[in-house]
């Protein structure tokens, strides 16, 4: 790799590797002064995973170290020697103190993902006024409270480190008994890795954004189309995506083309194991750690129990399947009532690969690997589109509405019928509306109602800024829907209970009930064949940072434009999704917005300083990013 920092490794094949092949877990002598450990050499074998941390003092350090997932050997930006880093186990209420040295020849930094505390100590370089990031070979003492319990997860806010192994497990032990009893439990990391440098993947996606794409239609999806559904029918449907130069395959930017898909750091040949006695409760704490890669997850036999989401109690809801966004982390439990082994398997949602686990009473039983559904594909719904519920034809999935999508032309007029646009330098804070005496949807409001609306409690209808209108931009949808009810393109009718937000109830009653004094609407936009990506159409770089004033309550209005699902991260504040019930709004740190979606939360303004709030596709938050000051 040629990564600033990794010295290249001289000869080393850049060769495909396959899903199937057996590769050993372990790391080489250390070249250049580098820890010569084998990686991950503390687990235990049969229950293989990160190593766990325990107490109010870490010692962590950063460095260049040889790992082995593929057959092939590269660097990894390991924290301990270790990929994933090692657990980090807290208990709510005391004070810890992370001691991060950087061996790397570059900045690093550590970023608390969910994590309330003080900005200083958020770990995001330059986004505070107090932290620029770790200079190499220095030391940073990060050191606060805790003040929440329950699942969560650290990694690296600098440069191109997270994808190459910077993240591992944060578990805060609860100061009160949790409200469910269980047996045992493990910490499941998922994670996607590729031997490619990530700057030669970004590049890759700047000169060409579906490179990685190897499942578009082909001749004889044509053909089948045809037969099926006759000549005029397949040339309309083809002829709206050509119009659009979209293709309806497109799920995922990269792919397991590159991608290893990772369980606890084992590939899926390997694939990690944990043990369990028959009629026992084991509680999985899964975290989706990927750089770009959503997962859907079930466990063959078994149902799953949700009982915590973004380490936040839910009410409990059981299920046999969950969609795990980039960054969002699920609490479940599950009682194996036969001694047999089960498969958690985790496959990536554009079917290109997949990670796998096993619970077993023996590490001598393993439990087959299910096929991986068919390729998804596209529907109009997912496209943002409505053309008055007609059906196309080769749509697969429920919804086949179809909106107006538009194709972003810089050279049209912005309509006139947009009052309250800010023309100006595109100051986010300045879209405001509502107020604590707007007109709200009715409690209990079922989803998908007030389709035309920015907000799920908002009074007014969506609208599009002028700074859409540019090269920024290609698309913009205009039949958004809330479908927080909706599970998503390929696990609609699969004849499994699939998890959706509508799920989500919190444990507690709401704890700032408080109507929102004013509305921001945030646009998630970008150009795909330029591969650019922004917020309202403005890049990072050029973007005013969005004000917040020190304890107001605010809506946050989402609106996807784009074709792909993005998980939104606030930092340092608590977004509350509106899913109709005021009483018991879920509480979490990642919010996921599907394409053609709009989705809104809540949040009170409660921490002083300056916040990253992003998406966090690694490849995107480049420019789908903004900095949130609360003043």
């Amino acid at each position: 790799m040629y990564k600033p920092g990794f010295p290249s490794i001289q000869g080393a094949s850049m060769s495909r590797r396959t899903f199937v092949k057996g590769v050993a877990m372990g790391g080489a002598a250390g070249l250049l002064g580098l820890d010569a450990r084998p990686l991950l050499a503390s687990m235990d074998k049969g229950q293989n995973g990160p190593v766990t941390l325990s107490g109010t003092q870490f010692d962590l350090t950063y460095s260049p170290t040889l790992v082995n997932f593929t057959g092939e050997e590269r660097y990894a930006t390991a924290i301990n020697g270790s990929v994933p880093a090692p657990i980090l186990r807290w208990k709510e209420g005391d004070r810890v103190t992370m001691r991060v040295k950087n061996n790397l020849a570059e900045d690093t930094s550590i970023h608390w993902h969910g994590i309330i505390l003080p900005s200083e100590m958020d770990g995001v370089p330059h986004i505070s006024n107090s932290f620029g990031g770790i200079k190499p070979g220095e030391t940073f003492t990060y050191s606060f409270d805790v003040h929440q319990n329950g699942t969560y997860w650290y990694h690296s806010h600098s440069g191109f480190q997270e994808p190459t192994g910077a993240y591992g497990a944060i578990i805060i032990e609860p100061k009160e008994p949790a409200p469910y009893k269980f047996d045992r439990e493990y910490v499941i990391v998922i994670s996607d890795w590729s031997d490619e440098d990530p700057y030669r993947v970004y590049h890759k996606l700047k000169k060409n954004s579906d490179y990685y794409n190897f499942k578009q239609r082909t001749y004889a999806d044509l053909s089948k189309d045809i037969k099926e559904n006759g000549l005029a029918n397949t040339w309309n449907a083809r002829k709206m995506w050509l119009r659009m130069r979209m293709s309806d395959r497109d799920i995922s930017d990269v792919t397991g083309y590159t991608y290893t898909f990772l369980m606890n750091g084992q590939n899926p040949a390997d694939g990690w194991t944990g043990l369990f006695k028959r009629g026992e409760k084991v509680l999985l704490r899964f975290i989706n750690a990927a750089a770009m890669t959503f997962f859907d997850v079930r466990i063959p036999g078994l149902k799953m129990t949700v009982v915590a989401a973004d380490g936040q109690y839910i009410e409990p809801v059981t299920i046999d399947e969950m969609r795990i966004g980039v960054a969002e982390t699920f609490d479940v439990l599950v009682e194996p009532s036969d001694d047999r082994a089960y498969t958690i398997f985790s496959q990536a949602i554009d079917r290109s690969g997949y990670a796998r686990g096993t619970l077993t009473p023996d590490l001598s039983l393993k439990a087959a690997v299910p096929e991986m559904d068919p390729d998804l594909i596209l529907t109009h719904t997912d496209m943002g589109m409505d053309m008055g519920g007609m059906s196309m034809p080769g749509m697969n999935g429920a919804g086949h509405d179809m909106s107006n999508m538009k194709k972003a032309d810089s050279s049209k007029e912005m309509p006139g019928n947009m009052p309250g646009m800010d023309h100006g330098k595109h100051n986010m804070s300045g879209m405001t509306g509502g107020g604590a005496n707007s007109s709200m949807q009715p409690s209990g409001a079922k989803a998908g109602m007030g389709n035309g609306l920015a907000g799920y409690g908002s009074s007014r209808e969506v609208r599009h800024f002028k700074s859409e209108y540019g090269p920024q931009v290609d698309m913009r949808a205009d039949g958004q829907k809330f479908r927080i009810d909706d599970p998503g393109v390929g696990l609609r009718n699969n004849g499994r209970r699939v998890l959706t937000y509508a799920d989500l109830a919190n444990l507690y009653p709401t704890p700032d009930p408080r109507e929102p004094g004013r509305e921001i609407d945030l646009h998630l936009t970008g150009n795909m064949s330029r591969y650019m990506w922004s917020v309202n159409g403005i890049k990072f770089a050029d973007a005013d940072p969005i004000q917040l004033k020190f304890g107001e309550r605010v809506r946050m209005n989402l609106v996807n434009d784009t074709m792909m699902n993005h998980p939104i991260h606030l930092h340092g504040m608590w977004s509350d999704i509106e899913t109709g019930d005021p009483k018991r709004i879920p509480r979490k740190h990642t919010v996921v917005v599907q394409p053609g979606q709009k989705i809104s939360f809540l949040v009170t303004a409660d921490a002083m300083g300056g916040w990253a709030y992003h998406c966090h596709l690694f490849y995107h938050l480049l420019g789908m990013f903004r900095k949130v000051e609360v003043v």
